[in-house]
């Protein structure tokens, strides 16, 4: 089945309200109906309360935008400008070539490995969120969380949190909530200590790790699975916690609505 095939859940709509915090920034309404948008946008459909776009992407006004920020590696089309502006903050191994994420070709991974490197690569990051928050978005998507993982051991866990919370603070100085993406088992101190808002969770259901993000996130949690595992998984994760978060099934490749392959379907 393709296009918006979807079960309206009770209060769907009516979640749509975000909620404010009193420390500056919104926190994304809870439950409401996710359109994930990082392939390419699209205008969203009325019952949508929350979308993520791409931070090249405009927000939709009147909709709690997120932004996307690939920020622990690179993205393909920006390799030429980190290579001859900012080539010492990329991670190479022993024999000075790039380390790349194994699963996205020529996505190359940020060297956080010290102090110094973490503080200029959280500026730099941290321009790319003050422009998603003057051009309106209401929050940002730092993804690869889990980047070092992929670093044939060059970077550690700790390393990760480290730079984590300088990416929380700088998002929250410009007004903008945060989201955890990936690395689940980090939840409980993403939550207490990085200081994530809310969460994203891609798959959690095909790999049994959304109660790691409700336990630390409660309704703030954002599934996404995709289509490429079948409908299992995302059928499950409705009737087991559609009714508490919310739960999407994308196409893999997230492209925009009329591309043959488009997926967008929620419960």
């Amino acid at each position: 089945m393709t296009g918006d095939a979807h079960t309206v859940r009770p209060g769907a709509v009516a979640s749509s309200v975000a909620q404010a915090t009193t420390q500056g920034w919104r926190l994304p309404p809870a439950n409401a109906v996710l359109d994930y948008q990082i392939g390419g946008q699209y205008p969203p459909a009325d019952v949508v309360g929350v979308l993520v776009r791409d931070r090249a992407a405009a927000p939709v006004s009147g909709r709690y935008t997120i932004c996307y920020v690939n920020a622990f590696q690179t993205q393909p089309s920006d390799n030429p400008w980190w290579q001859t502006d900012r080539d010492t903050l990329l991670l190479k191994d022993r024999d000075g070539q790039y380390v790349e994420d194994p699963d996205w070709p020529s996505e190359r991974l940020l060297d956080i490995s010290t102090p110094a490197r973490r503080a200029e690569l959280a500026a730099i990051v941290g321009s790319w969120f003050a422009d998603c928050a003057a051009r309106g978005f209401a929050a940002v998507e730092p993804d690869n969380l889990d980047s070092w993982t992929r670093s044939r051991g060059l970077l550690s866990q700790a390393d990760a949190v480290a730079f984590a919370r300088l990416l929380v603070q700088a998002a929250h100085s410009r007004g903008l909530a945060v989201g955890q993406k990936n690395a689940p088992t980090l939840s409980r101190i993403g939550r207490s200590d990085i200081g994530f808002d809310f969460a994203l969770a891609e798959e959690c259901a095909v790999y049994r790790e959304c109660d790691l993000y409700q336990t630390a996130y409660g309704n703030q949690v954002y599934e996404i699975e995709y289509t490429d595992n079948g409908a299992e998984a995302y059928r499950r994760a409705c009737t087991d916690h559609g009714a508490h978060i919310s739960v999407i099934l994308r196409d893999r490749d997230v492209v925009p609505k009329g591309t043959i392959g488009y997926h967008h379907e929620y419960c």
